[in-house]
C-alpha cells in the first residue's frame, strides 16, 4: 500500500477536526428527551493511515480518529473513489456492523445512501467531513448537508485548484473543464462575480482577480444564504511548507454551540507553525 504523505499543515487539519469530534460526540451521547443517535461521515476517508513529511512516521487519518474517540459515535460511513484504499481501511476497520465502507463517487454515494439516514425528525445527526484536495465535489451535496438540518461540516475549499484551474487573470483564455469544475463546486456561475472585477486603467477596462480570502468570503455566505447553514465559521487558511494558502478549512453548522466551539478550536490552531 503507498500511503498518502501529508505536510505540518494537514496534520493540525486532522487535530481539529479530532478535538471537534470529540466534544461532538460528547455532547451528543448525553442529549435526553430526546435522545440523538449520532453518525460520522468521511466523503473523501483515504485508508485511514498516512506519512507525516515532517517526522517519517504514521499518522492516524480521520476514519480512525472517529473510530477511536469515546464516547463512540452510534454510526460511521466511510468513503473513497480508490478501491485500494478502500481495501486498505477495510482490512484495518475489520467487520463492523455500525461502519459502512463505500467505494465510489461521494456525491452520489452521499446523496442516495448517506444523507437519507441523517433525518432531523428522527432525531438523527451527523458530523461530516468533505475534505478533497481538489474541485471533486458537487455543490448539491454541500447544499443538501444545509438543507437536512441535522448536519455538521468540515469542508476544503481548495482555492489552490481553484486558481490553477479557473480564477485566472484573464477568464476568456481558461479551459472550458475548468470553468465547469468551478461552477459545479460554486453551484452555478455566481463565482464569477466574486472572482473578478473590473476596474478603470487608463480608459480601459482590465480584469482584476479577487484576493483568495475575498473568495472564500463569498463562498462563506453562500453556505449561509443559499445552502442554509445558520452558523458558518470564518475559514481558517491552511498552508503549505512555503507558506502559501492550500485551501481554506471550513466550519458550518445549525447550533450556536458548535460555531463557539469551533471558535475555540480554530483559535488553537490558527497561528501554530508561523
Amino acid at each position: 500500500m503507498q500511503f498518502d504523505e501529508i505536510g505540518y499543515w494537514s496534520e493540525v487539519k486532522l487535530d481539529i477536526i479530532k478535538d471537534y469530534a470529540r466534544a461532538y460526540s460528547t455532547i451528543m451521547a448525553s442529549q435526553r428527551n430526546p435522545a440523538f443517535y449520532h453518525m460520522y461521515i468521511d466523503g473523501f476517508s483515504g485508508s485511514g493511515v498516512h506519512i507525516s513529511k515532517t517526522s517519517g512516521e504514521f499518522v492516524l487519518g480521520s476514519p480512525l480518529n472517529a473510530l477511536n474517540i469515546a464516547p463512540p459515535f452510534k454510526e460511521y460511513y466511510f468513503i473513497d473513489l480508490d478501491g485500494s484504499k478502500i481495501a486498505e481501511l477495510q482490512r484495518v476497520v475489520g467487520e463492523r456492523e455500525n461502519v459502512h465502507i463505500f467505494e465510489g463517487d461521494c456525491n452520489e454515494i452521499l446523496l442516495k445512501s448517506v444523507f437519507p439516514n441523517v433525518r432531523y425528525r428522527n432525531h438523527r445527526r451527523a458530523l461530516c467531513l468533505l475534505d478533497s484536495y481538489g474541485l471533486h465535489l458537487k455543490w448539491q451535496v454541500i447544499q443538501l448537508a444545509g438543507r437536512v438540518k441535522s448536519i455538521d461540516l468540515f469542508l476544503n475549499f481548495p482555492i489552490m485548484d481553484m486558481n490553477r484551474n479557473a480564477l485566472w487573470r484573464y477568464p476568456e483564455k481558461v479551459e472550458a473543464t475548468g470553468i465547469e469544475r468551478m461552477t459545479t463546486f460554486w453551484g452555478d456561475e455566481s463565482w464569477r462575480g466574486a472572482a473578478y472585477r473590473q476596474q478603470a486603467l487608463f480608459d480601459t477596462d482590465e480584469g482584476k482577480t479577487a484576493t483568495n480570502i475575498e473568495i472564500a468570503k463569498a463562498f462563506q455566505k453562500r453556505l449561509s444564504d443559499i445552502a442554509h447553514f445558520a452558523h458558518v465559521a470564518d475559514p481558517l487558511p491552511m498552508r503549505n511548507s512555503r507558506g502559501a494558502v492550500v485551501y481554506y478549512l471550513f466550519f458550518a453548522s445549525q447550533k450556536p454551540v458548535s460555531l463557539k466551539i469551533i471558535k475555540d478550536i480554530f483559535r488553537k490552531y490558527r497561528d501554530r507553525g508561523r
